[in-house]
């Protein structure tokens, strides 16, 4: 059976908080189920993670913020799709989230607002207004590895727990990449 696990060794993620970014570990009691393995930073990068680790991409789910405009005004969301997939940011997310432009938020940007250092953004511990995006192919994948929230570590985390999450919702966003 292939598993999201790969090689990593899992600890409890409400043990292990020194492995997250604190925005992560103040909201990792919304995910009983999450484990967290340390990894090396240089290889978070979903690619390099799933080869030097053997965690199969379609088990690894990347998040992204994207900022939508409309009227003057910007507003932050969260989308979630495996890393077999690529996500509909300019036709479903704009028009999920009624913005007239909308575009991935600036690396600078992104970690500032969230706490989290790029490369390990992740749906947990985001502020609360934001919307979460959860493709239904992530839900479908079972357990799947997220961010930490550094690049030093991930998270192995039941999906339906995310589908959970105050702020998430579970949509068709994505597009096989081949």
């Amino acid at each position: 059976m292939t598993t999201a696990a790969g090689t990593l060794t899992w600890a409890p993620a409400s043990e292990r908080t020194d492995l997250l970014a604190a925005p992560v570990a103040a909201a990792i009691a919304a995910l009983p189920s999450a484990r967290v393995a340390e990894i090396d930073p240089e290889l978070a990068d979903t690619a390099a993670f799933c080869e030097a680790y053997a965690s199969p991409p379609q088990f690894s789910a990347n998040c992204v913020v994207v900022a939508g405009r409309r009227g003057g005004e910007t507003r932050h969301v969260a989308v979630l799709v495996l890393a077999t997939d690529r996500a509909d940011i300019n036709g479903v997310v704009r028009r999920h989230v009624d913005a007239r432009k909308i575009s991935f938020a600036p690396m600078d940007e992104a970690v500032e607002i969230t706490g989290m250092e790029y490369g390990g953004i992740t749906p947990v511990g985001l502020p609360q207004e934001w919307p979460v995006l959860v493709d239904e192919a992530v839900v479908a994948a079972g357990e799947v590895v997220i961010g930490s929230g550094v690049r030093g570590s991930k998270l192995l985390v039941d999906a339906a727990e995310l589908a959970a999450l105050p702020s998430a919702e579970v949509l068709a966003l994505a597009q096989p990449t081949g």
